[in-house]
C-alpha cells in the first residue's frame, strides 16, 4: 500500500467536516430534524403535508452544491475500479443496510454519535467493521 502525499488535503477535509457538522447541528437546533440522508430522502418518497419543502431543499443542496463548486474550479475525475453491475449491487446493499440499521452513515455516524446515542455507536461500529472486513477480503484474499 502506498500513500499519494500529493493528493493529501487535510485542510480541505477539515473544512468539509466542519461544514457537515455545522450543517447537521443547525438542522437539529433550528428545525429539530436529524440530517440522516436515508431519512431525509425516505420522507420525500412518503410525503407528509408540511414536511416536504425542507427535505426537497436539503436534497437540492446536496446535488446543487457540487454543481455550483464545479463552476469555479476543475472537479477531479474519480477513479472507480469497478463496473456498473458491481456499483449497482453495492448501492442496493447500502440501501438494504440503511433499512436494517434504521439509518445511514450520516445519520448514525455524524448525528447520532454527536448526540451520544448508544444505538448509533453500535451501528457506526458495525458499518465501519463491515467496511474494514470487506476491503480486507476483497484486496488481500481475493486480489481486487
Amino acid at each position: 500500500m502506498s500513500i499519494d502525499w500529493n493528493a493529501l488535503t487535510p485542510l480541505a477535509a477539515l473544512a468539509g467536516g466542519a461544514l457537515i457538522g455545522g450543517g447537521a447541528a443547525l438542522l437539529l437546533l433550528l428545525n429539530g430534524r436529524i440530517a440522516g440522508i436515508s431519512g431525509v430522502l425516505g420522507g420525500l418518497l412518503r410525503p407528509v403535508r408540511g414536511d416536504v419543502a425542507w427535505r426537497a431543499a436539503f436534497i437540492a443542496g446536496l446535488v446543487g452544491a457540487p454543481l455550483a463548486y464545479a463552476l469555479w474550479t476543475a472537479v477531479p475525475v474519480p477513479r472507480i475500479d469497478a463496473g456498473w453491475g458491481l456499483l449497482v449491487l453495492a448501492g442496493l446493499a447500502v440501501g438494504v443496510g440503511t433499512r436494517y440499521g434504521a439509518g445511514c452513515t450520516s445519520g448514525h455516524g455524524v448525528c447520532g454519535l454527536s448526540r451520544l446515542s448508544p444505538r448509533s455507536l453500535v451501528a457506526t461500529l458495525a458499518f465501519m467493521g463491515a467496511g474494514f472486513a470487506t476491503v480486507g477480503v476483497m484486496r488481500h484474499l481475493m486480489g481486487f
